[in-house]
């Protein structure tokens, strides 16, 4: 039986990269981007830290593109929309957190998304209290799907990877557990698994209360 569950947060406990995607998407049209073509940078930056982000952004639009003005845009943009509508909770996460408490599975965050943030939307959504440790975006050097976050949340709550689960929504997430030796389990969510993913992740779910269903299969 595995001990620990190891969570990616946007767009696995929270419906915030449907909300970073929009965003991206609306500040591309000032800065002259094919809809197209945005859509393909936010699949490939799906998961990864800022540094990883502005690594795409110059291979896609060059060295010169104004990447963190462009950035700040749209983490403005998305903060006022949240003041107005909040964040929604990913559909069965509430049930899949009590479940994993009732049956004293540790429970880890590993996001890439910075500290500050990542706590208050966890906060925010009646979330943080669940978690019995966290690993940010910029407390590692290698970004997803270099397994160093998921590494080091699994040591914030005490267990091998080995004996964790970790739950991502994206190709660099799902490669990342893979890399930490870890039970790959991918929820989709705006990202449609590859023939890869496919092949390598342990499973592939519709919904979190998909991995309540299947948990003595773990």
């Amino acid at each position: 039986m595995k001990k620990a569950v190891i969570f990616d947060m946007d767009g696995v406990l929270l419906d915030s990269e449907r909300l970073y995607r929009m965003h991206w998407l609306q500040a591309a049209k000032l800065y002259g981007i094919e809809e197209d073509h945005m859509r393909r940078i936010c699949n490939r930056i799906a998961g990864g830290s800022s540094s990883h982000t502005k690594a795409v952004f110059a291979e896609e639009l060059g060295a010169d593109f104004p990447y963190e003005e462009m950035r700040q845009r749209v983490l403005d943009d998305m903060d006022a929309y949240i003041l107005v509508h909040g964040i929604d909770v990913k559909p069965g996460i509430i049930e899949l957190l009590g479940f994993l408490k009732e049956k004293h599975v540790k429970i880890g965050l590993a996001t890439s998304t910075e500290e500050t943030r990542a706590v208050k939307n966890l906060k925010n959504a009646g979330l943080f209290s669940f978690f019995d440790g966290f690993m940010f975006g910029n407390k590692i050097q290698h970004s997803k799907p270099a397994p160093d976050i998921y590494l080091e949340a699994c040591r914030e709550v005490g267990v091998k990877p080995e004996d964790a689960v970790g739950v991502e929504d994206s190709i660099n997430g799902i490669f990342a557990c893979i890399h930490a030796h870890m039970t790959a389990v991918m929820i989709i969510d705006l990202i449609e698994p590859t023939p890869e993913i496919r092949q390598q992740a342990d499973y592939i779910f519709d919904s979190a209360f998909d991995l309540i269903e299947h948990w003595n299969e773990l």
